[in-house]
């Protein structure tokens, strides 16, 4: 394959925050929030600059080792070849080791970039192939399935490629994250998961994360019942004290209310209603935001 030729003009690319997991449905359900990261990349003659303002700006490295980068790299690899320079600018919104999706949003905004930017580029690396170099960028399908495709996701593996379908979730349903101050890494949260889990727990699960898909497709009055969880949550509960604590009291009220991913973020399903008194009902230590759903996942916009 000849090597690629790659647009003059930089290209915008905006990526949605996203929770995995949603209580029953771990490692394989997703769902896009409205809350975004925006990059524009550029194709320079030479070197490597990165801007980066909002979320992270303090800590993540500005070379190759920025995640970002090495996903445009795994990227242009596949389309056939590296540019000679990259320009980067990066507006950061969605925080940073909180379970909201960060870093499927910075793979998934490098491998649509390297798309976007490269001529010819979707025909030299398809939606599916997108999916399959996140998956394995990110290690697991389920953040990254929902950023790139929104709405809702079931994702999973089948011969060691990655499959996802895509959701409409009820637009009834209002999604309200509380942030706390504290992050807690996905290896953190992961190592506290056993290795095994009594049957009847596994068992509930499954009927749960079926019963979740039509929760959140066609009748939201059941997302209580069907977001319980026996699989990741209390196990991870050392980690997080104050976010369990918050599922449980928020479900007490009958809220909907999972951690959001590896946590510590929590994510209520409020009805469309009472999402501003649910908003309020965390009280101190948390940044409590109404979010929309994203329907769209992973866009390239105009740079205006």
């Amino acid at each position: 394959m000849a090597g690629p030729a790659f647009r003059a003009a930089a290209v915008r690319v905006r990526t949605p925050a996203t929770s995995a997991n949603l209580g029953p449905g771990f490692d394989a359900l997703g769902l896009a929030l409205g809350l975004y990261d925006d990059v524009v990349v550029r194709v320079a003659d030479a070197g490597l600059h990165i801007d980066i303002a909002g979320e992270g700006a303090e800590t993540v490295p500005r070379d190759e080792n920025h995640l970002l980068v090495r996903s445009l790299r795994a990227a242009f690899d596949l389309l056939g070849g590296q540019p000679r320079g990259l320009e980067l600018v990066c507006a950061n919104r969605i925080p940073h080791g909180r379970g909201l999706g960060s870093s499927a949003a910075a793979i998934c905004a490098g491998i649509v970039a390297a798309r976007a930017v490269t001529i010819g580029g979707a025909e030299r690396l398809g939606d599916e192939a997108l999916l399959e170099l996140a998956t394995e960028l990110e290690g697991h399908p389920d953040n990254v399935a929902a950023c790139l495709y929104g709405g809702f996701t079931l994702s999973w593996m089948d011969g060691g490629v990655a499959r996802a379908i895509r959701m409409t979730p009820s637009d009834s349903i209002v999604p309200v994250v509380f942030v706390p101050a504290r992050a807690v890494s996905t290896e953190t949260a992961r190592g506290l998961l056993p290795r095994t889990v009594p049957h009847v727990d596994a068992a509930a699960n499954a009927g749960r994360a079926a019963l979740l898909v039509e929760a959140l497709t066609r009748r939201p009055e059941l997302l209580l019942t069907a977001t319980e969880d026996r699989l990741h949550q209390e196990y991870r509960a050392p980690a997080m004290p104050e976010s369990v604590a918050l599922v449980n009291r928020l479900r007490a009220d009958g809220v909907p209310a999972v951690i959001s991913g590896a946590g510590p973020t929590v994510l209520a399903l409020a009805e469309s209603g009472a999402a501003d008194k649910v908003a309020r009902l965390a009280g101190e230590g948390w940044a409590a935001n109404r979010l929309a759903l994203d329907a769209g996942g992973a866009s390239v916009l105009p740079l205006a």
